[in-house]
This record gives structure tokens, sequence and C-alpha cells, in this order.
């Protein structure tokens, strides 16, 4: 698996080959891609490269997936036995990114994919095979409700 350690808006993320990050907003388009100014480290299995500060020659490609907020933040201000509450807050905007690439310019390399997309197709086929099994069954007739006799008094 291959990562890298990438520095955007003075913050630094942990990015792998295949996955998205949330970074502070960015000026791109959805769809458009870039590459990060500052890569200060990347790992490939055993082999790491690490920067002072940053590593040169090593590329991390993205695509803008999509921008969004972040969670709720509440600032709530109170002082006791004078009537002064101040509510406020605000929500982050983030730039969700694809990492598409991780490696030297011009290198070729493929994604890898990851073991949970190849156990999915095992799970679908255990499924179908109870599905089949329901429909030739015939439907159980549940016996009829059991009607209640009052006592008439005398």
């Amino acid at each position: 698996m291959r990562f890298a350690i990438v520095e955007s808006g003075g913050k630094q993320y942990r990015a792998v080959e295949g996955s998205t990050i949330d970074v502070d907003r960015l000026a791109y388009e959805v769809g458009k891609a870039f590459d990060f100014d500052r890569v200060l480290l990347m790992a490939d299995g055993d082999a790491v490269m690490v920067g002072t500060p940053a590593v040169e020659g090593i590329k991390v490609s993205a695509t803008v997936v999509d921008h969004v907020k972040g969670p709720k933040v509440v600032s709530f201000k109170y002082r006791p036995k004078k009537r002064i509450r101040v509510k406020g807050g605000h929500r982050h905007q983030y730039t969700r990114l694809m990492i598409d690439f991780i490696g030297k310019p011009g290198e070729e390399r493929k994604v890898e994919k990851k073991a949970a997309a190849k156990k999915a197709p095992k799970a679908e086929q255990q499924a179908e095979a109870p599905k089949e099994a329901e429909v030739s069954t015939p439907k159980a007739k549940k016996p009829a409700a059991k009607k209640s006799t009052k006592k008439q008094a005398e």
C-alpha cells in the first residue's frame, strides 16, 4: 500500500491511493484535478522517503469530488446572575479529494483494489441462493384466529 503525507492549508494529511480526504476549502471546481505542492513523506511498503522538509520528484495527484460542510460547532457564552446568554456557531467548509496517484511523474501504476471489493461478489452469491429456495416452496397457511366466546350472564 502506497501512501504519502501531504501539506495543504498549513495542515498535514495522510493520503492513500484510491481513498478520499477532507481538506480545508480549495478554490477548485468539482471534477478538476490538481497536484499537491508539498509532499513531506512517501511510503511504499517497506521503502520510506522522508523529505527535509519536502520530498523532491514525488507527485501526488488528486481530483475534487465534492465541497462539503463539517459538523456544527456551537459556541455558548454564559455569565451567571447577569442574564447574559449568547449562542453562536458555524460549520466549517471542506473539499473532499480523491487521491488518484502517488509516485514519480511518468510512472505507470494502477491503484490497488482493496480486499473488501473482492469479498463482495461472494456475499452476493450466498444471498441469492436462499431467495431461490423461498420462491420454490409454497407458502404455509396461517391458522385461523380463534374466536372467543363470552359467557352470557343468566
